[in-house]
């Protein structure tokens, strides 16, 4: 299984925002630099996070981007969803309806990934990191 590496850019981004001053506004370009990545591909990814309600952007001098709800209620799972959408990994592509025994196993297994990643909280890695602003 492989996320793309939107999903890795965006999970970055999160944690540096939350492990920064989550009040304060940071600009694409200081976010693009932490991660070596072009400022125009990381503005793509903050639009969708912007989209899913996770951080907010402002224009002009002191424009960027900051986190908008509870830093702490934002998990591994929500920012996947913000990025990679929300549909299954697996589709079985057979057409035996929905008694499908691989598929049983594999929406199972899905569901335990996905219940984990919720219980994974920015947060919790926050506490850990340093950064210099």
């Amino acid at each position: 299984m492989k996320f793309s590496k939107a999903t890795n850019y965006a999970l970055h981004t999160m944690l540096f925002l939350v492990a920064a001053t989550p009040d304060k506004h940071i600009g694409v370009q200081q976010l693009a630099e932490q991660q070596s990545v072009s400022p125009t591909y990381l503005s793509k990814i903050l639009t969708k996070l912007v989209k899913a309600g996770m951080i907010e952007s402002a224009s002009g001098a002191n424009g960027g981007y900051r986190l908008k709800r509870k830093w702490e209620d934002i998990s591994f799972l929500d920012i996947i969803h913000a990025i990679e959408g929300t549909a299954s990994l697996f589709d079985c592509d057979f057409d035996h309806g929905p008694d499908c025994k691989i598929q049983e196993v594999m929406m199972a297994a899905e569901s335990e990934m996905e219940a984990y990643l919720q219980r994974q909280k920015l947060s919790d890695l926050a506490k850990n990191v340093k950064l210099s602003l």
